[in-house]
């Protein structure tokens, strides 16, 4: 079985000023989720961030913006332009939505250039291509609200940061999350996800027969970790907002090590560009485009085929 698990992801700002996002009924949730097409399965909450573990990844909701992730043949580009028509377009800082180029081409409904020309109607922007064109590469949408009132975006802007995207997973691990044998608390201790995520608060399900995601909430940082272990096209993938103090580079490192990917994708939003010091390994593209909206993205694409070691480029 094959299963596109590289993710689609929307992230939406409001204006300042605006109500919490938090206030918004779970029946809001459930239709902006639905249209996606995905269901929401749990939800954890804090002070700062509701995290909602969906069929298909995940949505994190703050009080003036929301992040959410899709995998498979969902049609993400359909819940940012809910999400626009049912806040009304005056009430938008920003958008953004990011695509992986696909394995498989038949599920997709539409490409990243009919999205787009989806996606334009309700908000203009502009559409980027980061990576090689023969290799892998992701494309990015991007939109600046229109200015209300006097006043200023020049603040509104999406989070910093960091994918770690892992492609054809190899070694013990990969055969653990494929047996039947395997539980949350199982991935959990494997991967050491709580000596390396300490206080998190942690919210994560299995799916049948295989595939695993997690979201992780602190205050206003998060990581989400998902899982599709498929043989034929194994992934995880790994996110967060965390800054550079409190995500050493030996984090990414840890799961490259753990997961053995052949080959890997680090996207660095308005972050310094971890990078892997190779052995023995061959790097297929590095890249830095900035966007209109005032801030940079790092693309790296590796095929490993020995062990890296991260350092952080200053």
């Amino acid at each position: 079985m094959v299963f596109e698990g590289s993710e689609k992801i929307i992230e939406l700002g409001v204006q300042p000023g605006s109500p919490s996002l938090r206030r918004l009924p779970y029946a809001f949730w459930q239709t902006l989720v639905t249209s996606a097409g995905a269901e929401i399965i749990s939800c954890v909450k804090n002070d700062a961030c509701d995290a909602y573990i969906l069929s298909e990844s995940s949505l994190f909701v703050w009080d003036g913006r929301i992040r959410m992730l899709t995998c498979g043949a969902t049609q993400l580009s359909n819940a940012l332009v809910l999400f626009i028509e049912r806040l009304g377009a005056e009430s938008i800082a920003y958008a953004t939505y990011q695509r992986k180029n696909e394995y498989l081409l038949q599920p997709q409904i539409r490409s990243f250039d009919q999205d787009l020309a989806y996606i334009t109607q309700t908000i203009p922007g502009k559409g980027y291509r980061i990576g090689h064109l023969d290799s892998h590469h992701h494309y990015l949408f991007t939109a600046n609200g229109e200015a209300h009132s006097g006043k200023s975006l020049a603040t509104a802007k999406p989070l910093a940061t960091i994918e770690l995207l892992m492609y054809h997973l190899k070694g013990p691990l990969a055969e653990y999350f494929r047996s039947p044998q395997q539980t949350t608390e199982g991935i959990r201790d494997a991967l050491q996800l709580s000596s390396m995520f300490i206080d998190f608060e942690f919210d994560d399900h299995l799916f049948s027969p295989c595939g695993y995601s997690l979201n992780g909430i602190k205050g206003d940082r998060y990581f989400t970790l998902h899982i599709t272990p498929q043989e034929q096209s194994s992934y995880c993938s790994f996110e967060t907002n965390l800054t550079e103090k409190d995500l050493p580079a030996e984090v990414l490192e840890h799961f490259l090590v753990k997961l053995q990917p052949e080959r890997w994708d680090l996207i660095c939003v308005d972050r310094p560009l971890l990078v892997a010091k190779p052995r023995d390994n061959t790097s297929i593209n590095t890249c830095l485009i900035t966007t209109d909206g005032g801030y940079d993205v790092n693309f790296k694409h590796v095929d490993q085929q020995d062990e890296l070691l991260f350092t952080q480029v200053i």
